[in-house]
């Protein structure tokens, strides 16, 4: 599920011009460019070591950049320190103060900025409700669960109406199905409010479920910049296929292109179709293709259109609750299908005969 309703944008705009940090000899982002949009959820997802967090770093202040610049609201902001760029930020640890209660964590944002009393102790119940943390004002955050205290640390980063909301995997110390519940309540207070939000992540589904663009990272480099549907249905490199879900890598070489089909051989001989793509390539040139799992049909291998399908065998069968992955044998070359589980579903073993066909916009040629 992917929430993306937004109401009037309070947020403002980010952008990033060839932003780069160096440590030492080792480069950690080189030449990043980017323009976030204000109230977008815009997510940097990425491997540990591409630069993702780096990068946040950079935007909040608190590691300076070797070159480029950082523009907040149209506003050059790479020497400012971090104090003076009005940002709200969530770590990954949360950072609480433990001598501190929920209340005088949440105000101490406001405490710096000397808002007035009753107004501050005004935006602290505004934001335990927003947070839904009503009740627990008192409590210090040893008496808290993980989920509470990551409630708290962002309370404490919204309760001073920042216009952008950085995030540092915030979400990483919860237990799954907490941090799946917590994904949905920050794009819901985030649309709420309107705000920016430059969340990092190496989660690929939280990615997915969280953002209105992601961000792909690699080796302190922008990879591929999309909407979670372009980038999952539409990869641009092998690298962003491969880490963005799951995908059936394919080498082979290209015979023959019409109407947007292509036409490609694989080592083994077998010859398949798949969409051309937007970069032209030339018959004759040798490509990598991705097909995801599950958009490869299975059937018997008596059924009655087999001969428009690759007949395989299944060679290994993986029960995942909701799905069942197939590890398909096809003349030497492998193939994972995924296949939802419902109360018709066709049950496989090792050792079935059976036939896999797909659309062939559903193969994707890469650029490498």
């Amino acid at each position: 599920m992917n929430v993306t309703s937004h109401q009037t944008s309070s947020g403002v705009g980010v952008r990033l011009q060839d932003l780069g940090k160096v440590y030492g000899g080792a480069t950690a982002v080189q030449d990043a460019n980017l323009i976030i949009e204000p109230g977008e959820f815009v997510s940097f997802l990425g491997p540990s070591g591409s630069g993702k967090t780096t990068t946040l770093m950079m935007i909040a202040g608190f590691v300076p950049p070797t070159r480029g610049e950082i523009f907040i609201d149209g506003r050059p902001v790479a020497r400012l320190p971090a104090q003076k760029r009005g940002l709200g930020m969530v770590f990954q640890n949360y950072a609480l103060f433990p001598h501190m209660t929920v209340a005088e964590n949440i105000s101490f944002p406001l405490k710096m900025r000397r808002i007035g009393k009753d107004q501050a102790e005004q935006r602290v119940r505004d934001a335990l409700a927003m947070v839904k943390l009503e009740g627990l004002e008192n409590r210090y955050p040893r008496q808290l669960s993980g989920g509470q205290q990551q409630r708290v640390a962002l309370a404490r980063a919204i309760v001073f109406e920042p216009q952008v909301l950085l995030m540092d995997e915030p979400l990483g110390a919860l237990d799954k199905k907490l941090r799946e519940h917590m994904q949905l309540e920050i794009k819901h207070i985030q649309a709420r409010l309107g705000i920016t939000v430059i969340y990092v992540t190496h989660d690929q589904e939280e990615a997915l479920t969280m953002s209105d663009r992601i961000v792909v990272m690699r080796d302190g480099r922008i990879e591929q910049v999309g909407t979670p549907a372009t980038l999952y249905d539409d990869p641009e490199t092998a690298f962003v296929a491969d880490f963005l879900g799951e995908s059936n890598l394919l080498n082979a070489r290209i015979t023959s292109q019409r109407d947007g089909v292509a036409h490609m051989a694989l080592p083994n001989g077998l010859v398949l179709a798949g969409s051309a793509g937007r970069r032209p390539v030339a018959n004759g040139v040798s490509v990598l293709a991705c097909l995801r799992p599950e958009r490869i049909r299975v059937a018997p291998a008596n059924c009655a259109n087999a001969d428009a399908a690759w007949r395989g065998k299944v060679e290994e069968v993986i029960y995942v609750g909701d799905a069942t992955k197939l590890r398909v044998g096809i003349h030497g070359q492998t193939l994972t299908a995924k296949l939802q589980n419902t109360a018709n579903s066709p049950r496989y073993a090792v050792g079935d005969e059976i036939v896999t066909s797909w659309e062939p916009s559903s193969l994707k040629i890469l650029a490498g």
